[in-house]
């Protein structure tokens, strides 16, 4: 019998930073991925699939219950009321079922909010994609998994085969306890009980200290030392509030559009491996690159822009989340790939070093004891600090199959929080396959910035 997953019933403070970020659009961390099909997935199958994975992996049926005054990274509980039904839906496209069409419809599934008391996820099966395929749509809320996490969750509902032989079901004992825990926890006083259990992550004393230096700063000289790190912490990050560098993508909006690219992993792998370096600062130097490239094409030539790269903290007991953002500054001017490489692979060394004192939980412990509209205000303006992002998931090596269905390709939507581009890299078998989430606002001609990329890809991998 399969055993449950179970995960901590708290948010980190960087979950409860994101859940408190959604209050601006601007700033939302839902993900998607579109996954395409050899042809239609048995639906009741999938569903059912679905229903035992929500057994199996326990977060998948809990709801967010925030806590009071925000002194507390919300909890999590369950859902006494689940409906499989809300959350797995089967849509089709009109015809003719292109992949514009498929894509422009991930985009405004991923952009329509989530209700946020049900479980933050939601799967939409897509029937009619041209040639007989289909596709499936999975959208989370980053409070729940981020995508090197999300992978293994998939597990659950993927398989190595078309026609699997039966999968062993949970154990009858554990589901009639979750039910349980779900009728205990839909109760008010019990939910408050286990929210003032479970402690402050940061010290309320600490948290008011560091809330107070920031708004009068005459009092460090006798803050406490804990309360001094904290800040000179949140300092250091914050201290970078000149614009982005893009004299093209200078306007951000909520209109959003997918574009797609492809590129062989194992030929990739081998031209970083040439240069001395990895496939995450591949995947970085081609996309410096292309957005290099796309300025002079509208001429508007820019030597350099900022980015951000998401770098994995996972090891041994991590959580659902466990990642850092780091900022640098790529060339964009015209040189050589290897140049590029270079520069690059020295950037990244840099960024990696100035991450570690400054990490996305550091600063979201400190942001626990400020209001919700300073902290919105605060990340929005280090938002407009970074023209695009970039992100590298590790999928599947081997063919993958969902209820019978073969999947082909799988283009993640990564999320904007404020800057004009989120490229990110889902690799299946030998193939890198990117979804570049855009903002239409900043960047007018999206497909041009996808015929850079495809053409910046194929410079690096001809070194």
């Amino acid at each position: 019998m399969a055993a449950t997953t179970n995960y901590d019933l708290r948010m980190t403070d960087a979950e409860g930073l994101m859940w408190r970020l959604e209050k601006d659009p601007y700033l939302s961390s839902t993900f998607s991925t579109v996954t395409v099909l050899d042809r239609q997935p048995d639906v009741d199958a999938f569903r059912a699939r679905m229903e035992q994975a929500t057994r199996v992996v326990t977060r998948l049926r809990q709801r967010v219950h925030a806590s009071a005054v925000n002194l507390q990274a919300p909890l999590w509980v369950d859902d006494s009321e689940f409906d499989i039904d809300f959350h797995v839906r089967r849509i089709a496209l009109a015809e003719p079922g292109t992949m514009r069409q498929l894509c422009d419809l991930a985009v405004l599934i991923n952009a329509d909010p989530f209700e946020r008391t049900r479980p933050l996820w939601q799967f939409y099966v897509i029937d009619g994609l041209k040639g007989g395929k289909s596709a499936i749509v999975t959208k989370m809320h980053h409070t729940i998994t981020d995508g090197e996490n999300g992978i293994r969750m998939s597990l659950e509902f993927t398989d190595f085969e078309r026609d699997p032989p039966p999968r062993p079901v949970p154990d009858p004992d554990a589901i009639d306890a979750a039910d349980a825990a779900a009728a205990r926890t839909s109760n008010g006083i019990d939910t408050l009980r286990a929210l003032l259990a479970g402690g402050l992550r940061l010290p309320l004393g600490v948290a008011k200290q560091v809330r107070d230096l920031l708004a009068d700063p005459a009092q460090i000289p006798g803050a406490s030392q804990a309360a001094l790190e904290t800040l000179r912490a949140v300092a250091t990050q914050l201290s970078e509030t000149d614009q982005a560098r893009s004299p093209l993508w200078t306007r951000r909006s909520l209109r959003r559009r997918l574009e797609t690219v492809r590129a062989p992993l194992g030929a990739t792998r081998d031209a970083a491996k040439r240069l001395g370096g990895t496939l995450n600062t591949a995947l970085l130097t081609a996309t410096a690159d292309a957005a290099g490239s796309y300025h002079r094409a509208l001429g508007s030539p820019v030597d350099e822009l900022r980015a951000s790269m998401v770098i994995s903290t996972r090891g041994d007991g991590s959580g659902a989340n466990a990642f850092t953002l780091a900022r640098l500054i790529v060339p964009t001017a015209e040189m050589s790939p290897a140049e590029r490489f270079e520069r690059i692979t020295a950037a990244t060394t840099r960024a990696k070093e100035g991450s570690a004192s400054a990490s996305v939980e550091t600063l979201a412990v400190v942001a626990s004891a400020l209001p919700t509209s300073l902290v919105t205000r605060l990340v929005r303006q280090q938002a407009q600090t970074v023209d695009f992002a970039t992100s590298n998931v590790r999928g599947a090596p081997v063919p993958t199959y969902i209820a019978g269905a073969k999947v082909l390709q799988n283009f993640p939507i990564g999320p904007l929080t404020g800057v004009a581009f989120n490229l990110t890299l889902l690799s299946y078998m030998d193939s890198m396959d990117m979804g570049v989430n855009i903002d239409t606002a900043a960047i007018a001609h999206p497909t041009k910035l996808r015929t850079h990329l495809n053409d910046a890809f194929a410079r690096l991998r001809e070194v």
